[in-house]
């Protein structure tokens, strides 16, 4: 199974956003900027977390992107199934009925089993997403990463946040 690049970026944004003090936001332009992808195709992607209701996009001067709720609510499945949708990976298209061995529909009573263990693996894989917060992944991200990064990533993010006026 594939999962698009906007997985990746989506659950990265929703981490540095997580991050942010309560009311503040960061632009579409700073997010791409931080994790050097193309705005466009980020905002593409954000513009979904916000229809899911996993983000909220602030309009105007002081505007931006922030989450709609505390990163514990926050599955990355939300996340995986805001952009790259709910349907199944895998799709039966019933191959077993067509070619010279194919008999009459009648003579599969049974779903295919191959479909079936593809789908039971899928609700494996969806069920240990949903298992998975936004808050236990940047907490694991907290505990392991080079304090270099803390350092520059505060300071980035304090030259692009954005207040709310006063």
């Amino acid at each position: 199974m594939k999962l698009s690049d906007g997985v990746e970026w989506g659950i990265h944004c929703a981490m540095l956003l997580g991050s942010l003090e309560p009311g503040t936001t960061l632009s579409g332009k700073a997010l791409a900027e931080f994790h050097g992808v193309p705005e466009s195709y980020l905002l593409k992607h954000l513009k979904s977390l916000v229809a899911a209701g996993l983000l909220e996009s602030v309009t105007g001067p002081r505007g931006g992107y922030r989450l709609a709720k505390p990163p514990s609510e926050i599955s990355l499945l939300d996340i995986v199934e805001a952009i790259d949708g709910t349907q199944p990976a895998f799709r039966c298209t019933e191959i077993r009925q067509r070619g010279p061995c194919a008999l009459e529909p009648s003579a599969y009573p049974r779903p295919c089993g191959i479909n079936a263990a593809m789908l039971r693996a899928e609700d494996a894989y969806r069920a240990a997403l949903r298992q998975e917060t936004l808050a236990k992944v940047t907490a694991e991200f907290m505990a392991r990463a080079d304090p270099r990064l803390f350092a520059l990533g505060g300071a980035w993010i304090e030259r692009n946040v954005r207040r709310p006026k006063q």
